[in-house]
């Protein structure tokens, strides 16, 4: 009956990206309308002194310099030392490989001694050769994003998990993408939560429609079931929207995510849901649904129950 929830802000300090994945809304190309970059004092305007995790994530920039990324922490640490840094993808590790021949082991490790305290679960989209081949070719690939999420986990980094459905996966896709992430927390036991996220067809429209409530419904509780290993599941407002992510915390998950903020990438795609949730509707939402809301920080660890 307990629901966890956490003052937190998305920040994605650009959407400059220099991939082109047939399902994102979100990235441009430099000197394209819309495209934009943040400073570090762009992002620390973002937070306050109440904000407990800043989840960062963004397109894979050319230009910048890895020491951007260290920068970018460390000042979010010294600034807000309340504030946890959970950031940057398995595909962005991958990425700074690529642009600057920086092992996984060796820039997780700067961005750790600059204050990094987990990773997000994004870039994992879905665990599929054959969807990796259609969507994303350039993105890290299914092995390595489970590659670089070990790594992380065997350096104290623990991380979340995701999987991007409703799109052209088939269900089978689906469950072998389950059973990687279950096998994975056999071996590691690095992951918080997961995180089911409904494609919006925005734009890039794959399909004719998004899922419907039902299928968010059975992927939750399908997740539950196969990922019994991982000690949380998520309602991401953000895609499935307040009414359905308050029936899911009756179909296994136990996690409403955050009050977010400035969420960029999931509105490119035109997602309906408001922007940002305050602490108090937040608590609403959960109590709506007969459970009891417990604030939280990037770590799972409790900060307040709201038992009356």
């Amino acid at each position: 009956d307990r629901v966890f929830f956490v003052l937190n802000r998305h920040i994605n300090p650009t959407n400059v990206c220099v991939l082109t994945c047939n399902f994102c809304d979100f990235a441009k190309k430099k000197g394209d309308p819309g495209a934009y970059e943040m400073s570090v004092e762009d992002v620390l305007n973002i937070l306050d002194d109440d904000t407990r995790e800043a989840h960062m994530v963004g397109g894979h920039h050319p230009d910048w310099p890895f020491e951007y990324y260290e920068e970018l922490v460390r000042s979010i640490r010294k600034t807000y030392p309340k504030c946890q840094v959970k950031a940057f993808t398995a595909s962005e590790i991958d990425y700074f490989w690529r642009r600057w021949k920086l092992p996984p082991e060796e820039s997780l490790a700067r961005l750790k001694e600059a204050g990094l305290q987990s990773m997000p679960g994004g870039g994992a989209e879905v665990f599929s050769d054959r969807m990796h081949r259609m969507l994303y070719p350039g993105k890290a690939s299914p092995q390595r994003w489970l590659e670089i999420h070990r790594i992380a986990h065997n350096m104290g980094i623990p991380s979340n998990a995701t999987l991007l459905y409703g799109h052209l996966e088939t269900i089978e896709e689906r469950v072998r993408h389950f059973e990687l992430l279950r096998e994975l927390q056999d071996e590691t036991g690095g992951f918080l939560a997961f995180i089911p996220i409904e494609y919006q067809t925005g734009d890039t429209q794959l399909v004719a429609r998004q899922a419907s409530p039902f299928d968010d419904l059975k992927t939750i509780a399908t997740a539950r079931l196969m990922l019994d290993n991982f000690p949380h599941i998520k309602a991401y407002w953000i895609t499935i929207y307040e009414e359905t992510a308050s029936i899911a915390l009756h179909f296994g998950a136990d996690d409403s995510d955050g009050t977010i903020g400035r969420e960029r990438i999931s509105h490119a795609a035109k997602a309906a849901s408001p922007i940002g949730l305050t602490r108090d509707r937040m608590i609403r939402l959960i109590r709506d649904a007969g459970k009891l809301p417990v604030e939280r920080d990037a770590l799972y660890n409790e900060l307040q129950v709201y038992d009356n």
